[in-house]
């Protein structure tokens, strides 16, 4: 499938939005907040360029099950680590374990649903995480309301994940042309409400 100048310029968009808040939206924040955040927002720039530059067909690829992976982990790292000082160290070791898990069952040719099952569950773990925590913060007036648009992005960034995991797992909830015509947009309104929810906390 061609890549529409249309989702070019989405793409775009998304990798302007992604540098802008590695450069300048987590000043000001902890050391590991701002590693995690710049890993995670650095990766969705970088990627959103190789799709500019390569087409959505570089989707294929078994490597980019391991590093869209990394964006939701690293993000949700962040927000632990801000606020959940108790949970640092048990999730920490989480996103360590989850990410090495889906290396190494990515990795090597493991037969039946147990890649899927791993990826599942560590997708799962940290969508919800950047879903409910930073909602549940806004709900309770420990942030600004506007938080709960980081919460939206994770929402964004489950479905996201989960459109790709389902069809790289030959399953795909939607036809792949769909999947590929709505990803582009999917990506900057994620990006947006990350952006904009950041800004707002």
């Amino acid at each position: 499938m061609k890549t529409s100048p249309l989702s070019r310029l989405l793409l775009l968009l998304t990798a302007l939005l992604a540098a802008w808040q590695v450069a300048i939206g987590i000043e000001g924040l902890e050391r590991v907040p701002v590693l995690a955040y710049t890993v995670g927002f650095g990766i969705l720039l970088v990627a959103c360029l190789l799709l500019i530059i390569l087409g959505l067909e570089v989707l294929e690829s078994p490597v980019v099950v391991i590093v869209s992976t990394v964006i939701p982990l690293s993000l949700s790292l962040g927000l632990v680590w801000e606020h959940l000082t108790s949970w640092r160290t048990a999730y920490l070791t989480f996103v360590l374990a989850g990410f090495l898990a889906i290396l190494v069952t990515r990795a090597l040719p493991f037969k039946g649903r147990l890649p899927v099952i791993v990826l599942a569950v560590v997708h799962g773990i940290s969508g919800m995480v950047i879903f409910l925590l930073p909602s549940v913060l806004a709900a309770q007036g420990t942030t600004r309301a506007g938080f709960a648009l980081v919460g939206l992005g994770g929402a964004l960034i489950g479905l996201g994940g989960l459109l790709l995991s389902f069809l790289k797992a030959g399953r795909p909830i939607l036809p792949r042309e769909t999947i590929l015509r709505i990803l582009p947009a999917l990506l900057l309104l994620m990006t947006a409400t990350f952006v904009a929810g950041f800004m707002l906390a």
